[in-house]
């Protein structure tokens, strides 16, 4: 086991993605935490850890997915648990973000959820968040406490390298997804293009332009998440009607909600490349490629507890 200033290092898991988890504890060799999450008859979350953390070092991994206020729940009521039984430090795990959407107030009465989750997860008692692909980077300032803010651009570009693909760009699928596909084409050696869109309301989008030279091209489009699928989708439409030879869609985060499979496997797209930040629905497991990000977790993992640094991965 990894010890740091006299430190166990213990990883446990709630029930939103424990396949993750047990591929992270055997990537870093530790035994997954011995740890009851169940239900009351009333449907109230019962959590019970079954071991000693007194003085530990210990990481919670629960990505804040479907069902997301479950999950959410029960990564509080982990951390309370936790943090009662005098865990030297706990760090939240969450491969994916939940809530992170309403980031900003676009009109009035709106809330700030992604700022609510951050100020929840602080009161809970955690001392550290250890993240994935944040929607929008800024909610990293949400945070008074430590926040290492990980990236599947490198696992998902180390994969089209393998595909030996020519005449590739990286597309977009809005404004705000430039940094990220600048950082994906950088690694490819390949030209960048965004869609200009407009949102009417929420998982409601509408192509207005295609930004950027892609005719002739095997296209990639990247974004954070794909959610109804929707947007990917239309992109999808609007790149081949531009005359892209060919469009691939990739994302860190499958969230796939509402029709969004048979919005996908209806789409004219090449392959669709994501990460298991969070379970993969049943309907697309034969549809999509999955990229594990078990490893980099759990070398992020053996790094903050040994105090040395996580930029150095992406370098």
């Amino acid at each position: 086991m990894f010890r740091y200033s006299g430190q166990d290092l213990k990883i446990f898991s709630g029930n939103a993605n424990k396949e993750l988890a047990s591929s992270i504890c055997r990537h870093v060799g530790v035994p997954e935490g011995a740890i009851e999450v169940g239900r009351f008859s009333n449907g109230e979350i019962k959590v019970i850890i079954n071991e000693n953390v007194r003085g530990s070092d210990v990481f919670v991994v629960q990505p804040t997915c479907h069902p997301v206020n479950d999950n959410l729940m029960e990564l509080l009521i982990i951390i309370d648990a936790l943090r009662r039984a005098s865990a030297s430090r706990i760090t939240a795990v969450i491969p994916h973000y939940g809530y992170a959407r309403q980031d900003r107030k676009t009109r009035g009465r709106e809330p700030i959820t992604a700022k609510l989750v951050a100020n929840l997860l602080v009161t809970a008692g955690v001392d550290r968040v250890l993240t994935m692909d944040l929607h929008a980077g800024q909610i990293q300032g949400f945070f008074d406490i430590p926040v290492d803010h990980l990236t599947a651009i490198p696992l998902l570009a180390d994969y089209f390298i393998m595909q030996n693909l020519e005449d590739m760009v990286v597309v977009s699928p809005d404004a705000g997804g430039i940094a990220r596909v600048r950082d994906m084409a950088e690694r490819l050696g390949a030209p960048v293009a965004f869609v200009d869109k407009r949102r009417p309301e929420p998982n409601v989008a509408e192509v207005m332009n295609i930004v950027g030279m892609v005719e002739g091209k095997n296209a990639i489009l990247l974004d954070d998440i794909i959610d109804t699928g929707g947007s990917i989708v239309q992109a999808a439409t609007a790149l081949i009607e531009k005359g892209a030879a060919s469009v691939m869609a990739c994302a860190t985060h499958p969230v796939f909600s509402g029709n969004a499979s048979s919005v996908l496997l209806n789409a004219d797209l090449r392959e669709i490349v994501v990460t298991d930040t969070i379970p993969i629905a049943d309907d697309m497991k034969e549809a999509v490629r999955v990229i594990s990000v078990a490893e980099m977790f759990g070398d992020a993992i053996v790094r903050i507890h040994e105090g040395r640094s996580i930029s150095t991965m992406f370098r």
